[in-house]
C-alpha cells in the first residue's frame, strides 16, 4: 500500500492569521496536513538535514505530490544500506531523528502491511513532519504573544 503525504492526517489547523492548534501526529492520521506544500518542503528539508549531518544523502526533487513516495523509498534504501553496513550510524541517525522504540513498535500494530525498515522510514517522516510542526506552532505562538504586546502600546 502506498502512502501519500496528502493521506497523513493531522489533528489541528491553520488559520489565515497564523494561529495553530497543537498539531497530534499519528501513523494513521500524516497526510492532511502534508498536503500543503510549505510543510511537505519544510519536512523534506529537515529529513535532508538529519540524515546529511551523518553524510547519509536524502535528495528531494520538490515534487510535493509524489513526496511521501519520493522521501519514503529514499528512506528505505538508506536505511537498509545502514542496517547491512554501519548499524551504529543507523543508530546515531534514529537518535538524532528522535525516535523511540515504543514508536516503532507503535507503528509496526498500526502499519502492519509495512516491514520493518519500511516502518522505520515511515516514522523518520513522521517524526521530521511533527518536528515542523511544533516549530510553526511555536513560531504562531510567538507571532501571537508580540501582536498582543504590541497591542498594549
Amino acid at each position: 500500500m502506498n502512502l501519500k503525504f496528502a493521506e497523513i492526517n493531522i489533528y489541528g489547523s491553520f488559520d489565515e492569521k497564523y494561529k495553530m492548534n497543537f498539531p497530534q501526529v499519528n501513523n494513521n492520521n500524516v497526510s492532511t496536513l502534508l498536503n500543503q506544500a510549505e510543510i511537505v518542503l519544510q519536512t523534506a528539508e529537515q529529513i535532508t538535514k538529519d540524515f546529511g549531518m551523518f553524510g547519509v544523502e536524502i535528495t528531494f526533487s520538490g515534487d510535493v505530490n509524489n513526496a511521501y513516495e519520493e522521501l519514503h523509498r529514499q528512506l528505505i534504501h538508506q536505511i537498509s544500506e545502514l542496517v547491512e553496513r554501519n548499524y551504529e550510524l543507523l543508530l546515531s541517525v534514529l537518535y538524532q531523528v528522535d525516535i523511540t522504540e515504543r514508536e516503532i513498535a507503535r507503528a509496526e500494530r498500526e502499519l502492519p502491511h509495512y516491514n520493518h525498515v519500511e516502518i522505520v522510514a515511515h516514522q523518520v517522516i513522521v517524526r521530521d513532519l511533527k518536528k515542523v510542526l511544533l516549530r510553526r506552532y511555536f513560531k504562531a505562538q510567538n507571532l501571537s504573544q508580540d501582536n498582543s504586546i504590541d497591542s498594549l502600546d
